[in-house]
């Protein structure tokens, strides 16, 4: 098998779900900001907004917000210190694939920084909200950008898990 560095990192990413409540340094959180901006979007429009949050009351803010609408008490960004949020342009036909190769580019350099991430869904929902439009208002965001999904970012707890053998018939080569 031909070893690259690009490909060890996507084959050892995984999703983690515990997090050190140690913050994440500025610079390693900038490098994982700008991998974001380096993500392939529709037609190069850069249409995707990132948003990254450390504030204590704005992450219990988000998360009780992520908590109702899937309807539990827990913190579905599992106590990360860093939440980072991704939202594109409704009016752009490829706003949720923009946003979401933004979402793995920054988990693949969180994972390549030592970082762990873990991508969290329903954002969307949240910012549809009266509540979600009030921050983004607050943010100085635009009214016709939608949630497209974020990620618990932050210095895993723990041991990585392993990767999951991957399933027969998943490639098909024609």
């Amino acid at each position: 098998m031909l070893s690259n560095d690009v490909l060890a990192n996507i084959r050892g990413r995984r999703s983690i779900r515990t997090y050190l409540a140690k913050q994440i340094e500025d610079e390693k959180l900038d490098l994982v900001l700008e991998a974001g901006t380096y993500a392939p979007t529709g037609r190069g429009a850069q249409s995707p907004v990132i948003v990254s949050v450390q504030d204590p009351e704005t992450l219990r803010t988000l998360s009780a917000m992520n908590a109702r609408v899937m309807g539990t008490d827990s913190d579905p960004y599992y106590g990360a210190p860093t939440v980072v949020l991704v939202f594109a342009d409704a009016s752009r036909n490829t706003c949720v694939e923009d946003g979401s190769c933004v979402l793995e580019n920054m988990m693949l350099a969180a994972h390549a920084l030592g970082l762990g991430s873990c991508w969290i869904h329903r954002e969307r929902q949240m910012f549809e909200t009266e509540q979600g439009k009030a921050l983004m208002k607050q943010w100085g965001l635009a009214e016709h950008l939608i949630g497209v999904g974020a990620i618990a970012l932050g210095y895993p707890a723990g041991e990585t898990p392993q990767a999951a053998k991957r399933k027969d018939g998943y490639l098909v080569k024609v």
